[in-house]
Parts: C-alpha cells; sequence; structure tokens
C-alpha cells in the first residue's frame, strides 16, 4: 500500500486549529472525551452491562452525538433488555468486529443508518479504546463521500466497502495511519493517545465546515456557529450540556 496519509495537509489543519484555539483547550477536550470512555467503559463492562440500568442507558444515548436528540424514541422501539442484549454481542460476541458491526446496524434499521453506525462505533471505541475505533458520519460520509479522515488522506484511498463493517474495517485502517503520522503532523502536541487523533479528526471536520459555511452562508449565519472547542465538543460528545444528563441519570437509578 501507498502513502495514506497527507501529512502535508494535516500539518494544515493542525495549524489552523491552533490559531483559533489554544493548544491546552485541545488537550482539555481530550481529557474530557477520556473521561467520556471511562464512563463508558465502567456502565458496558462484561459484568455491568447486563445490570445496565435505564437511566444509565439513556444518558449513553445522550452522550452519543448522533442520538443526543432521539434518546427517548430510541429507547421507546429498542427497550432496555433488547439493547443489552445487543451491546453484549457487539462488544463480547465471538465473530469478528466486522461482522458483530454490521450485525448491530442492521438490528438497529428502523434508524437512520449513519445514526446505528455511529452509535455502534461510540459503545465500541469508548468502551475499548485500545482494540476499537471511532467511525462517525463526520469523519467518513458514504454517501456524500466526505468527512474529516478523506482530507487528510491521499485520493488513492479507498473508503467503500461492501458492507458496514467492511467500511468499518477500512476505516480503522485510515485511523491507524492518521495516528502513527501524528507527530510528523504536530496534532500529537494534543494528547499521543487515540483520544488526540479524535479530536484532531473533530478539528479538521470543524474547520472544512466553517469554510464552506463562508462560501456559502451569509455573514449572520456563520456568526452563530459554535466555536471551534465547543463544535468539537459537540461532535464528540463532551458537550457540557452532558452535566444535566447525570442529574437525571442519578434520579433514574
Amino acid at each position: 500500500m501507498g502513502q495514506v496519509v497527507d501529512t502535508e495537509t494535516a500539518k494544515e489543519f493542525i495549524g489552523e486549529a491552533l490559531e483559533k484555539v489554544a493548544a491546552e483547550e485541545l488537550s482539555a477536550i481530550c481529557r474530557e472525551v477520556e473521561q467520556k470512555a471511562l464512563w463508558f467503559q465502567g456502565k458496558l463492562s462484561e459484568t455491568h452491562l447486563p445490570q445496565l440500568s435505564s437511566g444509565e442507558y439513556y444518558s449513553l444515548l445522550r452522550r452519543v452525538f448522533a442520538t443526543r436528540r432521539s434518546a427517548n424514541k430510541i429507547i421507546e422501539t429498542h427497550p432496555l433488555e433488547s439493547f443489552r442484549k445487543q451491546a453484549m454481542a457487539l462488544l463480547y460476541g465471538d465473530e469478528p468486529v466486522s461482522e458483530r458491526f454490521r450485525t448491530f446496524v442492521a438490528i438497529f434499521d428502523d434508524l437512520p443508518v449513519h445514526v446505528a453506525r455511529d452509535l455502534a462505533s461510540e459503545i465500541l471505541h469508548f468502551t475499548d479504546p485500545d482494540r476499537y475505533w471511532l467511525w462517525t458520519r463526520w469523519m467518513w460520509d458514504p454517501r456524500t463521500k466526505t468527512g474529516a479522515l478523506p482530507l487528510v488522506t491521499t485520493a488513492s484511498y479507498d473508503f467503500d466497502g461492501e458492507d458496514e463493517g467492511a467500511v468499518y474495517m477500512k476505516i480503522g485502517e485510515a485511523i491507524a495511519f492518521v495516528h502513527q503520522v501524528g507527530d510528523a503532523a504536530g496534532f500529537q502536541t494534543i494528547s499521543r493517545e487515540i483520544y488526540g487523533t479524535d479530536v484532531f479528526l473533530s478539528c479538521v471536520y470543524v474547520i472544512y465546515v466553517y469554510t464552506v459555511l463562508r462560501i456559502r452562508m451569509t455573514q449572520e449565519f456563520n456568526r452563530v456557529m459554535p466555536e471551534l472547542p465547543e463544535f468539537s465538543r459537540r461532535l464528540l460528545g463532551v458537550h457540557r450540556q452532558v452535566a444535566h444528563v447525570e442529574k437525571t441519570e442519578s434520579l433514574e437509578n
């Protein structure tokens, strides 16, 4: 395989991000993402997941950008016991992860496919970040062929696959390459952990969105767009509004 990551472009993106926000703020977002992961690891451990409470289930959905606004609807169509079963199979099943991922997405077929994919990948990644990776629509959208990853990889890299599981594996390969060149590209000043790569890719997407909106939208619309740190936090599910979820969870437990 030839070169996968466009290192020079990656450098440009992190340089532009650091013009908009201090490295310390991006590092703070990394720490918040790590705290999110610790929460997932506690609630979705093999021992705790079978006992997951309704409040914890709701809180989990509120921590995922794609499911935050539809948490109650998802709970109606996928009750707690069903979710426990599917999450156990996704995380701890014997099949290859590509098959487990594909099965989970298929079971949640009442949701838009990108929402089911986002939920599956966040469960995997934040429960076991050393083994699994994030695939959200803002990283790679197969329908529009857009996202953060194609902006920092070479045009020759093929993200397509025969099914959702195959694409998930392609995404993982690309993210692994991006993470490996992080030092050369300069974004591991944020963090050398995989969460630093997550934050970097969220910054890439935010800058891309800002660029598109500056061209297409009015100045008034652009002024109401969130600043980069807030936008990044929203994409990664660590927006400060999650604080009220903790209160809800404590009331429902």
